[in-house]
């Protein structure tokens, strides 16, 4: 039995909302927020990162959880003609269906769980695919090279992630996805894993995004629909101010 569908959607706004009248572009913000907010009436779970100036033409991530691909594509069209919405264009979009891996009798804390208690600040995801060679591999042969690849992971307990199959739904096999609060981590697993056998069956893994988790209404006030807050004035402003 497949498990739930999982959605990782990159947006790029485009920059002439930002030249909008601030009252314009604070109603679109909340208009696209209330639509981003309504998801869970549709089964749809849907976390947000942005990668404003971080990705090239992307800046916001929806990174979604669904019970069926009906219910995303409702979802998307919802918060597409919203508000901001008609402003985002799509960059990338990336789809699977959460599935037991077969290499692992029983997954651990670490895996299988991005949708599953606190965030972390970080989400890293990219399309995987692998050679035909691969597939043509014997099981046991296969399984061994997995093997090696979990080891390497199991290293890094601070970087959660999930594996999500695309065979059929879209261009790759996969959709891969890391979760941490430590990007250093992440960067040294990654080196870790390219040393390992199975980077001889990688066809292709990019593009990568990378987003740092936001709730909606404080990318919007990144985006500029909402006035940034006003630091308070720290002892070297009022002592700067009385000097004078």
């Amino acid at each position: 039995m497949s498990g739930p569908y999982i959605h990782a959607l990159a947006l790029g706004l485009d920059p002439a909302w930002r030249r909008l009248p601030p009252p314009d572009r604070r109603a679109s913000g909340l208009a696209f927020s209330d639509a981003i907010a309504a998801d869970p009436v549709d089964g749809v779970v849907t976390f947000t990162y942005s990668s404003v100036g971080l990705e090239a033409g992307t800046d916001l991530l929806l990174w979604r959880l669904a019970p069926s691909l009906d219910a995303l594509e409702e979802a998307a069209a919802r918060a597409l003609r919203t508000g901001l919405g008609p402003w985002l264009a799509v960059r990338e979009s990336f789809l699977g269906i959460v599935n037991p891996s077969q290499y692992v009798a029983k997954p651990s804390d670490q895996e299988q769980s991005l949708f599953e208690g606190e965030r972390s600040r970080y989400l890293i995801v990219y399309p995987f695919t692998k050679a035909t060679e691969w597939y043509l591999t014997g099981r046991e042969t296969r399984q061994g090279i997995m093997n090696e690849h979990m080891r390497v992971g199991h290293q890094f307990p601070q970087v959660r992630q999930l594996l999500a199959h695309s065979f059929g739904l879209d261009d790759q096999d996969f959709v891969v996805a890391y979760e941490t609060d430590e990007m250093p981590a992440f960067e040294e697993l990654v080196r870790a894993l390219r040393s390992t056998e199975g980077r001889r069956s990688t066809v292709k893994d990019s593009p990568i995004l990378t987003g740092i988790h936001r709730p909606i209404d404080e990318i919007l006030r990144l985006f500029g629909a909402t006035e940034e807050p006003r630091p308070e004035p720290g002892p070297l402003a009022v002592a700067g101010t009385a000097g004078r």
